[in-house]
């Protein structure tokens, strides 16, 4: 065996193994690999885009639950305002309401000492004569000095 013979038959396959490999091996390889980095920077950019987004949202949501509290503490005041609101119309309402029984039952008392002082008047006026009647030891005619009682009324 010859061994230039050997080295070129082995050059000669070697070659041809090559060819082959470049020709129908290696771009399926390579297509293949080239599928796999494409799919890798696409998945990178869906997480770019996808922490974009989450970041987006997340200032959307803490701008929303800003509001939220505004609007919340909004309410809260307003209806703090209008319960204190309520209290003052109910504290003026029942002021006016003990006001108006104050009144009326002063108008009452005074109606009902006047009357008093009026029957004791007349209770006055009747001892007095029944006095004078005994002092007198005769009967003083009410009818025949109506006007002396009804001055005695008046000055008691």
């Amino acid at each position: 065996m010859n061994l230039n013979a050997t080295l070129f038959a082995q050059f000669v396959v070697f070659f041809i193994l090559a060819g082959f490999t470049m020709k129908f091996v290696w771009p399926p390889l390579i297509k293949a690999l080239d599928e796999r980095a494409q799919k890798i920077a696409e998945g990178l950019a869906a997480a770019d885009r996808g922490k974009a987004e989450m970041a987006a949202a997340e200032k959307r949501a803490h701008a929303e639950l800003s509001t939220a509290r505004d609007e919340g503490a909004k309410r809260v005041a307003d209806a703090e305002k209008r319960g204190q609101s309520i209290v003052e119309d109910a504290k003026k309402t029942a002021t006016e309401e003990a006001a108006r029984i104050v009144a009326a039952a002063r108008a009452d008392a005074e109606a009902q000492a006047g009357k008093v002082r009026d029957a004791l008047r007349a209770e006055v006026a009747n001892l007095a004569v029944k006095g004078a009647e005994q002092i007198l030891k005769r009967e003083v005619n009410a009818a025949a000095h109506a006007d002396l009682l009804n001055q005695l009324k008046a000055e008691l």
